[in-house]
């Protein structure tokens, strides 16, 4: 075994409350990514789950494991199992659905959350074991995000010197870039650009990001 490469999360797992890693670990740090996106209070999330989320998710407690993380809790929180019942309290309305996601992970759900001020994020996440999770798409743009890292999203018309400025802005505030990748819809239309940092940037480097030409939209993720 490569210890260079094998951490002891690799080994053991997470701490958690719930009977599956894959399903109630892994569900929860998709969830919580989801709510990472919002800016407002969510009131409406919507689970669209794809094989073996679909067919276990009540047995396993992926439903709840989903909506705690959805309210920001870890895997180790005893409320995980009240989470649906506190989203009710919240007057956040929850739904899941089966559904068919394509060629993907069998362990794989889309959520779709709706906060107080109407702004829609729609994140796609798979639970691939040991509580491990990739983000593969945000808002309609393919990602690869695994949560190790904190992260920064953009949202850009495909202009040059788009990127050069968002990464002089990060460099300025004296963060260090892990990974860059980037994706589009097509030239010269909307753009995407996934960021990963040492550190999570601050409020202000991030409005700065925000008022930079031809930026649509910026979010942060820290790690989860």
């Amino acid at each position: 075994m490569d210890s260079s490469s094998t951490s002891l999360f690799d080994i053991l797992g997470p701490i958690m409350i719930g009977p599956s890693s894959s399903h109630t670990a892994g569900a929860l740090r998709i969830g919580r990514a989801a709510g990472m996106l919002c800016t407002a209070p969510v009131v409406k999330a919507v689970f669209r789950l794809h094989g073996s989320f679909a067919s276990t998710y009540k047995g396993h407690g992926s439903d709840r494991a989903l909506a705690a993380g959805v309210l920001g809790m870890q895997t180790d929180d005893p409320d995980i199992k009240n989470a649906l019942e506190i989203c009710r309290q919240r007057g956040i309305e929850v739904k899941f659905t089966e559904a068919d996601l394509g060629e993907v992970h069998p362990n794989t759900v889309q959520v779709e959350l709706t906060d107080a001020g109407g702004i829609r994020h729609v994140l796609t996440g798979c639970s691939v074991g040991g509580g491990a999770v990739r983000i593969i798409g945000i808002d309609g743009f393919d990602t690869g995000i695994t949560g190790e890292y904190p992260t920064i999203v953009t949202k850009h018309h495909d202009k040059v010197g788009v990127i050069k400025n968002v990464v002089s802005c990060i460099s300025d505030a004296e963060v260090n870039i892990v990974t860059i990748n980037l994706a589009r819809s097509q030239k010269g239309k909307l753009a995407t650009a996934i960021i990963e940092t040492d550190t999570l940037v601050d409020g202000d480097v991030v409005e700065k990001i925000g008022q930079l030409e031809h930026m649509v939209d910026v979010l942060t993720m820290d790690k989860f």
